[in-house]
């Protein structure tokens, strides 16, 4: 069924209930019909899936070309040259930041002039710029029979408390209030994995040498300390769709990310909130207000440094069991991933932002953690991630570099290291050291014994799943707001003509690729393409082909070349895109009949188009999605290397005597579908693109925490995308393409997304191209199938628009 007029655009929802119950939706139910398709692609025998031949020998090489001598696995030696590729670039990228910098170092006030622009981009990529919601007072927690109250000893009372945060969420946690007039005013925050309990002595759990809430309360300070997501993946996912075995933090990562926030943000402004009110506490009858420090470990520690490096109003860090180089972000547990931190911050950058005020910093041990919560019936789909305590030479190594940065700086900064890399945190060195700089005269006090709890059978779970739900919510409210952030962005862009509509929305272009997909740049060494002939069929041959793009980062693919070119002919050509874990073998080998791309390459060659079958590096399960990780923190995506390789393509098919460079296409399948949409959207050398088997809501696939299509409840921890959510949808990709030809094929039994989502999301790909006369340019398919190639209104679609 081929669907091209308007009145048809919902047909697909008509016959949803009746074609779902008569074939039911394959795959992954949830939303990894990518998965099913990549352990399906598994049982193609080795020879088939990795070389274009059997055991002859190399075929002669395409004329103009070398020949082609590489053998093995070259899918698996692109993703491990893209690997050392972004190896290098991490190595590097630290001495190219000064460039993010102008640092005043003249006086203090010159210098929090010059690093406020840093420290406001600081605040975007942790997802921290909103208004935080205004309150008067902190809210006590109690019922008719449990007393807010919690404990008390001669020194200080334990209170529970709530306080407003953002929009529907709030935090909670414990305020040790002392008895005398507070002597400093503090947030400490513990470890993700322990409790405000365990941290002031109410709960087992903490050493009591390590309850450095506690000790500073015992020395007459105000500490505030608020519960911190953690690492359990009890409430990961939902009865009625799928748990997951993510911790708790990846899981509210994951939607926050794709929305422009991030956890981590989230729990900054917790600190800051609780230090908004610190701040009034502090001035109430007393004649000069304390100062205000902010401590942490592990996560805390994490949560404690980026506070402070974001609000002057914190005049003394102590940051135990986090400090060190941050070349390895890729390594550790994903929720501290964070978009474009090593373009302009490692953590003595972010020290930076703390001087002149006082940072300690404590080496100790940090929470040793092997990965997430291990995968069982039911429960999968977590991220890798490993914390290992950093030899003490890295952590000096990073106090050095920070101490270098703000070196002439006056007054001068007090940055100090403490502790021997081994052992607990809260040691009576750093906690001295503190209260010293918070101007607190009196020593160290003696631990005392703890408060008691007087609550009857509390339990933290409760707060905690309070807390989990209210996060989970955030991100869903801003996932409903992101269409209206989108069409604030898109008021820039001028639909009164074609041309204009192209002109206006260069500019949303280039942000696309500089701020969501991440912009390398273009290739730097000669393409030295290889060819060597691997098909010889009745209608055409087919050359496997492989182009450098940069050291270690080549392209590679299958060029089938139809046999009846005549001389001085240009043909067009049709760029066939594999989907996830695939291979151009899998599209463009006459041997090998996918069922889900039923060697749609061939067959458009043998209508006489030239086909260009690229592999693309989303291969290698978790040695691919490594990549994403490593490419984040330097403003990348595994996108940034795919738009070069297929730059590089367009570049080397466009040269070609028998090619006609004005009608190159592009058509790919399920992650092939996702290039379909990012890829011609930047290269504007594509002349048209089909999307097959993708097209969706994709803000929804990615953030709903409702629905079984999720992204959210899968493995593919590498589709977010930071602030996609905000800017661009697969309409707003669409809009990109436009006013080239752009198509949507979409089988009725994809388990991508429903109908519905296909069809209401395309309404606003078709709206766009009719304001503009061009409704003719795009089209809906559908069929009634799965994920899968269907070849029937894509090759009219291909022959209408590149051999009208």
């Amino acid at each position: 069924m081929r669907l091209v007029g308007w009145g048809l655009l919902l047909l697909p929802v008509l016959v949803l209930v009746g074609a779902r119950a008569a074939r039911g939706v394959p795959g992954d139910r949830a939303a990894g019909v990518d998965r099913s398709l990549a352990l399906a692609l598994a049982t193609i025998p080795l020879a088939a899936a990795v070389g274009g031949k059997d055991e002859k020998e190399d075929g002669p090489p395409l004329p103009g070309t070398v020949p082609l001598l590489a053998k093995g696995d070259l899918a698996a030696e692109m993703v491990a040259g893209i690997d050392r590729f972004l190896d290098r670039e991490t190595t590097s990228v630290a001495a190219k930041r000064s460039a993010r910098w102008q640092r005043d170092l003249t006086s203090r006030e010159a210098y929090e002039k010059s690093v406020a622009p840093n420290r406001e981009r600081l605040r975007g990529i942790l997802g921290a710029a909103d208004a935080r919601t205004p309150f008067s007072d902190l809210e006590l927690v109690a019922t008719r029979s449990v007393p807010a109250e919690v404990g008390s000893t001669p020194a200080y009372r334990v209170l529970a408390v709530r306080w407003p945060v953002l929009e529907g969420v709030d935090a909670e946690g414990l305020l040790l209030d002392p008895v005398v007039p507070a002597r400093a005013q503090v947030v400490a925050l513990p470890d993700c994995d322990w409790t405000p309990e365990m941290l002031v002595g109410l709960a087992p759990g903490v050493p009591a040498e390590a309850q450095y809430a506690r000790r500073l309360a015992e020395s007459g300070c105000r500490v505030l300390v608020p519960a911190l997501v953690d690492r359990r993946d009890t409430w990961s996912g939902r009865a009625d769709v799928r748990f997951t075995n993510q911790p708790h933090r990846e899981f509210i990562y994951r939607a926050a990310f794709q929305m422009g926030r991030h956890l981590i943000g989230a729990e900054v402004q917790k600190v800051l909130a609780g230090v908004d009110w610190l701040g009034r506490a502090g001035r109430t009858g007393q004649p000069a207000a304390p100062a205000v420090g902010g401590v942490g470990y592990g996560e805390g520690g994490l949560l404690a440094l980026y506070a402070a490096a974001l609000d002057p109003r914190i005049d003394v860090a102590l940051v135990s069991g986090y400090v060190q180089p941050r070349e390895r972000l890729w390594s550790e547990p994903i929720y501290r991933n964070v978009w474009a931190l090593l373009t302009e911050f490692g953590d003595a950058e972010l020290a930076s932002l703390i001087a002149p005020r006082a940072l300690i910093v404590e080496a100790c041990d940090t929470p040793q953690i092997t990965g997430p919560p291990p995968p069982r019936e039911g429960r999968s789909g977590a991220a890798p991630g490993v914390l290992r305590t950093p030899p003490v030479a890295d952590v000096d190594r990073e106090v050095e570099r920070a101490r270098g940065l703000t070196r002439g700086l006056t007054p001068e900064p007090f940055l100090r290291r403490t502790g021997d890399g081994t052992g607990l945190p809260g040691r009576d060195e750093a906690l001295r050291l503190f209260l010293a700089r918070c101007g607190v005269s009196e020593a160290l006090a003696a631990p005392e014994e703890a408060a008691r709890e007087r609550r009857p059978n509390f339990d933290p779970d409760v707060r905690a799943r309070r807390q989990f739900d209210q996060l989970v919510e955030w991100t869903q409210r801003l996932m409903r707001e992101g269409e209206f952030r989108r069409a604030e962005l898109w008021r820039q862009a001028d639909g009164a003509s074609p041309a204009r509509w192209k002109e206006t929305t260069r500019q949303l272009r280039d942000h696309l690729w500089d701020e969501v997909i991440g912009r390398f740049p273009a290739a730097d060494l000669p393409a030295n393409v290889r060819t060597r002939l691997v098909y010889d069929e009745p209608t055409y041959r087919g050359y496997e082909v492989m182009l450098d793009v940069w050291q270690d980062v080549h392209a590679y693919g299958i060029l089938l070349m139809p046999r009846d070119i005549k001389p001085g002919e240009r043909r067009p050509v049709v760029v066939c895109q594999h989907g996830l874990e695939g291979r151009p073998q899998d599209v463009a080998d006459p041997k090998v009949d996918s069922p889900y791309y039923h060697r749609f390459a061939c067959r458009l060659a043998e209508r006489g188009f030239i086909t260009f079958s690229p592999q693309n590096p989303y291969i290698g399960q978790d040695r691919f999605r490594v990549l994403q990780r490593k490419a984040n923190p330097l403003k990348k995506s595994l996108f940034s290397i795919i738009v070069r390789q297929h730059e590089r393509i367009l570049e080397w098919l466009g040269g070609l005597p028998w090619v006609d460079a004005d009608r190159m296409a592009f058509y790919g399948l399920s992650y092939g579908g996702k290039t379909a949409m990012r890829v011609p959207a930047l290269l504007e050398k594509y002349c048209l693109s089909i999307c097959s088997a993708d097209y969706n809501e994709w803000i929804w696939k990615n953030v709903s925490a409702r629905h079984r299509y999720s992204y959210l409840f899968t493995g593919e921890y590498e589709m977010m995308e930071f602030d996609l959510g905000n800017t661009f949808n697969y309409a707003e990709m669409s809009w990109l393409i436009c006013p080239r030809p752009f198509m949507v094929e979409r089988g009725h039994d994809d388990g991508v997304a429903p109908d519905e989502w296909v069809a209401y999301e395309f309404a606003r790909t078709r709206q766009r191209y009719d304001r503009l006369g061009l409704g003719d340019r795009t089209e809906l398919e559908v069929f009634l199938g799965p994920h899968t190639i269907h070849g029937v209104g894509t090759f009219a679609f291909l022959e209408k628009h590149l051999r009208p």
